[in-house]
C-alpha cells in the first residue's frame, strides 16, 4: 500500500472514531440526555394550533429527546389550576397580563413565565366603517367582559385615539375619563364579540375568536402597536416557581423558540400571529 493511501486510510479512521465518541459521550442526546415527557396545558386548540405544537414537538424529540403529552382545556381558569396542582408540567394559553391578573387573584399561586410564545395583536373591527375617525357619535363598541382582556381592549381604543383612561392597573369602562364622541363601550361575553360584529358599530376582536368565526382581517380598522409597552401582552410558557429552572422545561420552551416554528406559525396564521420571543424593541 502506498504512503499517501495509508495517510487517507488513517484519516478515516480517526474520523469515524471521534464521530463514534461523540455520539457515544455527549454528542447525541442519547447518553447525556434520558427520555422524557412533559405534559403541557392547552385550551381548545385550533387546526393551526395543532400544526405549532406538532413543529415543537418535534424539535422537543429531535433535539433534546423529550415527549411532549398535551392535556387540552375548554376553558381559561383550568390550565393554571393544574399546573399549580401537579397535574400538569406546564400550560401555554395566556398572556403575561393574563397571569399577572391570575396571580394577583390567587395568592397561593406560585405561577411563573418561564418562555415567550406567539404575540397575537389585538384588533378592532368594524363592517361599519373603513376608519376609527369614521365612527359616529355615540356609536357601539364591543368588547370582552374578561378582566384581563376587558383592560387590553380599553388601552386599545385609547391607543387608537377615541377615549381616554386613567391610571387603573386594570381598567373597566368606569375608567373612562374622556369619551367625547360618547361611545357606548360594552363588555360581553368574548365568544360574542365576532359574532356581534354586524349588529354593532365595531368590535374588539381577539385573534383566536376571530380565526374560529372567519373575521375578514381586511374589517381590522385598528390594531394593537406592538412597543415595548405591550409586551404584557406577549404569550407564555408558564411553570411553577420550584420548578422554572427545570432543565426539561427549559428545553421545551428552546424547542419552541425555532426556526421551524416560527415558520409553522407564519405559515398557520399569516397575519393574526407572529412569534414573540425575537422581537426586539
Amino acid at each position: 500500500m502506498k504512503k499517501s493511501t495509508k495517510w487517507i486510510v488513517g484519516i478515516i479512521v480517526v474520523v469515524v472514531i471521534v464521530i463514534a465518541g461523540y455520539f457515544s459521550f455527549g454528542g447525541g442526546f442519547s447518553a447525556k440526555q434520558k427520555a422524557q415527557t412533559v405534559t403541557v396545558g392547552r385550551v381548545a386548540p385550533s387546526k393551526g394550533d395543532e400544526a405549532v405544537w406538532n413543529t415543537v414537538a418535534k424539535q422537543a424529540k429531535d433535539k433534546y429527546n423529550i415527549t411532549i403529552k398535551y392535556k387540552d382545556f375548554t376553558d381559561y381558569l383550568q390550565p393554571n389550576k393544574a399546573v399549580q396542582n401537579g397535574e400538569i408540567d406546564l400550560n401555554a394559553f395566556q398572556t403575561k397580563e393574563f397571569l399577572d391578573v391570575w396571580n394577583d387573584a390567587h395568592k397561593d399561586s406560585t405561577l411563573t413565565p418561564i418562555g415567550y410564545t406567539i404575540t397575537t395583536p389585538l384588533r378592532l373591527y368594524s363592517r361599519k366603517v373603513n376608519n376609527v375617525k369614521d365612527l359616529k357619535k355615540g356609536a357601539t363598541i364591543v368588547i370582552d367582559n374578561d378582566s384581563a382582556e376587558q383592560g387590553r381592549s380599553l388601552r386599545l381604543l385609547q391607543s387608537a385615539g377615541l377615549i381616554k383612561l386613567n391610571n387603573a392597573k386594570t381598567p373597566t369602562p368606569t375608567d373612562i375619563t374622556s369619551n367625547p364622541k360618547h361611545f357606548k363601550v360594552t363588555p360581553i361575553d368574548a365568544s360574542q364579540t365576532a359574532r356581534q360584529l354586524d349588529d354593532v358599530d365595531a368590535a374588539v376582536i381577539n385573534g383566536g375568536f376571530a380565526m374560529t368565526d372567519h373575521v375578514n382581517i381586511k374589517d381590522s380598522i385598528f390594531k394593537e402597536p406592538l412597543n415595548k409597552g405591550n409586551k404584557q401582552y406577549f404569550n407564555v410558557i408558564v411553570a411553577t416557581k420550584k420548578n422554572k429552572n427545570k432543565q426539561a422545561y427549559k428545553d421545551v420552551v428552546k424547542a419552541y423558540q425555532t426556526q421551524a416554528v416560527k415558520k409553522q406559525i407564519k405559515k398557520s396564521f399569516g397575519e393574526l400571529e407572529r412569534s414573540a420571543w425575537d422581537i426586539k424593541f
